[in-house]
């Protein structure tokens, strides 16, 4: 890690930043290939075989296989881009922030019209200290 990060200690947190985007580049341009409709048949025909045109890492192709977003963004995946899987499935951008957070889809909406996650144990380490960054 070339700079000093503070924002990495969030926890739960996976910022996409430079070195995220470097990581993940391959795969997020995997996701944006699903844009094209000849390009979703393919995937849906033989999923594994159209990954293995990518030069992803088998994490990354793990990921997608399992439909894990959390291990995708931890890989370097974009949320924005990964969201290319969810439609490409016919799940919504809903059913997918549900799937991250180990929630139902209608225990996740129910949890954003009360108002969103709490913010308590979501603050960066040091705030909890009061310790500078």
């Amino acid at each position: 890690m070339a700079l000093k990060k503070p924002y990495l200690d969030v926890p739960g947190t996976t910022i996409f930043d430079a070195e995220q985007s470097r990581k993940g580049y391959w795969l997020n341009q995997f996701c944006m290939s699903l844009m094209k409709p000849e390009n979703r048949t393919r995937f849906k025909a033989d999923e594994r075989a159209y990954l293995d045109e990518w030069p992803m890492t088998e994490e990354q192709k793990q990921g997608v296989l399992t439909r894990d977003l959390n291990r995708c963004i931890a890989a370097g995946g974009n949320i924005y881009f990964l969201a290319k899987i969810g439609a490409t499935d016919g799940k919504s951008f809903q059913y997918m922030a549900a799937s991250m957070t180990g929630m139902t889809q209608e225990e996740y909406a129910a949890m954003m019209l009360a108002g969103g996650r709490s913010p308590e144990g979501n603050r960066y380490i040091g705030e909890k200290t009061g310790e500078k960054k």
